[in-house]
Parts: structure tokens; sequence; C-alpha cells
């Protein structure tokens, strides 16, 4: 029996969505409940699963499609299996082996197209940072081969299933589009099939043949540092030639050295291209593409001075009683929330959450001419990562608890460094908390993040003395600083926002009495 795979239905606040990846295919049999295609939408990823058991009869709608609410995206026959599926016509089976051609066509047993992923609308293209694979290696499914880089976040492209990648169509470096096109993989084929044509590359390479001996990013590093592939010794698979090959030997060519190229002991998983050379009086240069990443950054913070009127007030904080407090009842909190420490920021976070209530215009947002309000407060919390300044956001932190604040941004912070942070991660936000006191800052100037209009610097805690009561008493401080937009906020309000914040943590009480 034939039966209709609808997308899901979506909520009113999503119009459509993009078929993102479909894990069968027409002939394939399915189990009841077996994930088969994924949605995405502007918000979330939507998983499809198969209504019984059976077999995909045909794919309506192929992945970058645009899908509407319930609309149909295959026909699924009910209780067919694999061998009730129709057999491939003559064409596509030629069409087929002419595509396998590039892979090993004895145990290869389709070729199909690795691709990017689907960008949301605000990601215009990405680049390709690094491939972990080379034409020839095996995969297995759903192994990580390839970074594409964007302008946020760095997105991991997996193996569609255990094969080989036959040919790479988009080197490292280059710029990609959503759903483009990065490789050719050839589907069943195994690294030993294909282990013979590296071989033969590799002999080729005392003849110069740059093409089959090394990828598309090793050629590449070729051109840039000058060298042959005779030059370079091949570390790769069957004495492929690697980008990380290039790197050495250019390097110990601009230092003069006969010596062969030597391989690094360990292979950089994201290395960027660079270019090694010897500056005046024989000092060593090395140049450095710029990451998309920071140029974003750049961009932004730069766009943030030339169209916010921005100001910045300052005020200090006596942290000894939020030390204290931390003091007395970390251990016990670290037990009673499942090894969760207990830190300084979420105190900032809720302190920083009470004070938005109070001012509405500091948690706005310019949007054009207009100033949008909101009624929940979304904080960013500022996380420096290997790639650079990450901010993802705490939703709804007046519904959160310190333990609640504290787990989240410790996750934030392990999924920043291995670089799994997501898009969804750092979207929205309405205010933004910076830590530079880590770093040992004691007093800085923070630049807006737009379209928010304020952002609060944390800075090192500081032994000073301080007049208290007439006498002279050394005490914990910290300068807090506040950058605003006085297009949206005026100078009352952001001095008394940052009075509310210092009175919240020099008596925490007031935390939990709302007062």
């Amino acid at each position: 029996m034939s039966i209709e795979i609808k997308a899901p239905t979506f909520p009113e606040s999503v119009a459509d969505g993009t078929v993102a990846t479909w894990y069968k295919q027409p002939g394939e049999a399915c189990k009841r409940d077996e994930h088969i295609v994924d949605i995405e939408t502007d918000k979330v990823v939507l998983e499809v699963v198969a209504p019984a058991d059976g077999v995909l009869k045909e794919v309506l709608k192929a992945e970058g499609d645009i899908v509407l609410s319930a609309e149909v995206l295959a026909v699924f026959d009910s209780g067919a299996s694999a061998s009730d599926a129709p057999k491939e016509s003559e064409p596509e089976k030629t069409e087929a082996k002419e595509n396998k051609s590039e892979a090993p066509a004895s145990a290869a047993s389709e070729t199909v197209d690795v691709k990017a992923p689907v960008f949301p609308e605000s990601v215009a293209d990405g680049t390709v940072a690094a491939w972990h694979k080379q034409p020839g290696e095996a995969c297995k499914r759903d192994e990580h081969i390839v970074d594409i880089e964007t302008d946020k976040v760095v997105l991991e492209v997996v193996a569609p299933a255990d094969g080989v990648i036959a040919d790479i169509l988009k080197a490292e470096g280059e710029t990609v589009l959503s759903s483009e096109v990065l490789a050719k993989f050839a589907v069943g084929a195994s690294g030993e099939a294909a282990s013979a044509p590296a071989e033969k590359a590799a002999a080729s390479a005392v003849e110069g043949d740059e093409d089959a001996v090394a990828g598309p990013a090793a050629r590449k590093a070729l051109a840039e540092a000058g060298l042959t592939a005779a030059q370079v010794k091949g570390t790769g698979k069957g004495g492929r030639i690697t980008k990380e090959d290039v790197d050495a030997a250019a390097q110990n060519k601009s230092a003069t050295a006969p010596a062969k190229a030597a391989a690094p002991e360990s292979k950089a998983a994201a290395a960027p291209a660079v270019t090694a050379a010897l500056g005046e009086e024989g000092r060593v240069e090395k140049r450095v593409p710029m990451t998309r990443l920071r140029a974003t950054i750049a961009k932004r913070l730069v766009e943030a001075q030339q169209s916010a009127a921005m100001l910045t007030t300052y005020n200090e904080v006596n942290m000894g009683p939020v030390m204290e407090l931390r003091s007395k009842y970390k251990d016990l909190f670290q037990k009673t929330h499942n090894g969760t420490k207990l830190g300084f920021m979420s105190f900032f976070v809720k302190a920083a959450t009470e004070a938005l209530k109070r001012f509405p215009a500091v948690n706005a947002s310019i949007d054009g001419n207009d100033m949008v309000y909101h009624g929940y407060q979304d904080i960013g919390v500022a996380v420096s990562t290997n790639r650079g300044l990450m901010v993802p956001v705490l939703r709804n932190t007046e519904a959160m608890g310190l333990a609640d604040i504290e787990s989240n941004i410790m996750d934030f912070a392990v999924r920043g460094r291995d670089g799994k942070l997501g898009m969804d991660d750092m979207q929205g936000g309405t205010f933004t908390i910076t830590n530079g006191g880590i770093f040992g800052s004691l007093m800085s100037t923070p630049i807006i993040n737009p379209p928010q209009t304020a952002i609060l610097g944390m800075h090192k805690i500081q032994e000073r003395p301080m007049a208290v009561n007439g006498q002279v008493v050394i005490q914990p401080m910290m300068y807090l600083a506040l950058s605003y937009d006085h297009r949206m906020i005026d100078g009352k309000e952001a001095v008394q926002f940052l009075v509310t914040i210092k009175d919240l943590l020099e008596d925490p009480a007031r935390l939990l009495l709302e007062i």
C-alpha cells in the first residue's frame, strides 16, 4: 500500500522549511519509525521517520528544495521489501557507471555528491577550512571529513555512508555556497581497493605529475611555495603529498637548509595556509590569511563604532559579599548540583537580568528607525576560543537559577573550545556580558554588539584601600564598564542600571528578594 510521507506541521511563526538530508534512497528498505529525512527550518531541524515497515518508493522533494507545512515529500510502499523495488533503467545504470569511473569500480555501488550544509539566511557563504580525508581514503558513515567555516561557526560535514572519497571539487580556502557540491563520494568502495591508484600516483611523483600525487589543497600550497611535487616527500596514504608536507618543505627551503623536507609529527586539523618568507636581514616572517570569523568580528566592531552613538560609564563594586557567599557554599553547591561549580558569572547574569527588568531600554535593540523592546532577557556571554571571540546566548535568564547559568556557561566553553558551537547558540540576544578580568584586565571599554544597545564589561578583582565609615579598609574591588548607545539610552538610565548591578552584588540577598 502506498503512503504519502509529509513534512511536519510547522508552527505559525515558521513559513517553510528546506529538505536538508535524505538518509534513505528510493528502493531502500525502512523500519517503522526509522529516521529517513531532515527538514531544516529557520529555528530547528525536524526529523521525519518511516510510517511503517516498507520501502521508500519515490522521492518528490530533493535535498535543498523548499517545502511547506504538511507538504508531500515522498511516496512510501508499506509492507514491501527492497527486492520489490523497481529495477534501475539501462540509461541510469550507464550514468552511474560513468560517475563511478573515478572511484574503485570493483567495490563502489554508486557515486553520490557530498554537499555543503544548508546555511541560514544570515549566512551568505562559507569557506572550506580543512579536509580530514583525501581521495582514496576509506570513510565510515557519519565520519567527519571536512570543515566549512562561516562568519559565525565551523560546520562539520560527514560521510554519507561507508565508502571512499572519489574526487574533491572544492579545495581548502575556496568559497562555497549553501548546498554546493564539495566532493564525489563512492558508496561501498573500500580504501584497500582505492590504494592501488594512490600508489601508482605516488610512483609518478618522480616525473612531476602533481595532479596525481597531490590533492587540490596540496597543489595550491605547492604553487604558493614555488615547489614541485618532486621536491616534497609525501607522508599521506600511498605516498600522497599533504599540505603539511608542503609547509614543512617551504620552511626548510626558506631557512636555506639543504636537508630534505620532513613531515610534521602531528597533523594539524585545520591549519591555515601559511606563507613563510625571509624578511630584511634574514628574519623570518609568516603571513596567515585572516579567518572569516575574525574578519566578521572586525567588520561588526567597526560598524558598531561608526553607527552607534556609543558612550561608556564606569563604576566599581565591592566583591567581598559575593566572594564570602561563594566560599561558604561552593562545596555544598557543587555536591547538590551534580558537580556544577559556583562561579562569579552566574551572580552577574542574575544581577544583570534583574536590572534589565527595571530598565527596559537597556534590554532593547534598534531596527532601522524602530526601537524594539523585548519582554524577555536573553544574555550573551562572551567566550574566548582558539578561533576568536564568540558570544553564545543564555535564553530566558529570568527563569534560570544560578546552577542552570553555570552549567550552560561551562557547556558553551567546552563546545567553543572543541569548535562545536552551533549557529542557533549565537543568534539573538538582548544584552551581552564580557569578562576581560579572567585575562587580567583592570579596565577596558567594551564595544556594543549590534543590534543590541548595551554591553557590560567585567574586570579583574583587585584589592584596594577603600574608605569605609571613616576608616581605610582593604577590599576586593572590581571596575564595571557599561557601553551603551545614546540613541536609545539616556545617561541617567545607563548610570542607574550600573548602580543597580552594583547594589545587587554588594548585597546578594537582594537577588533572592528581588528588591
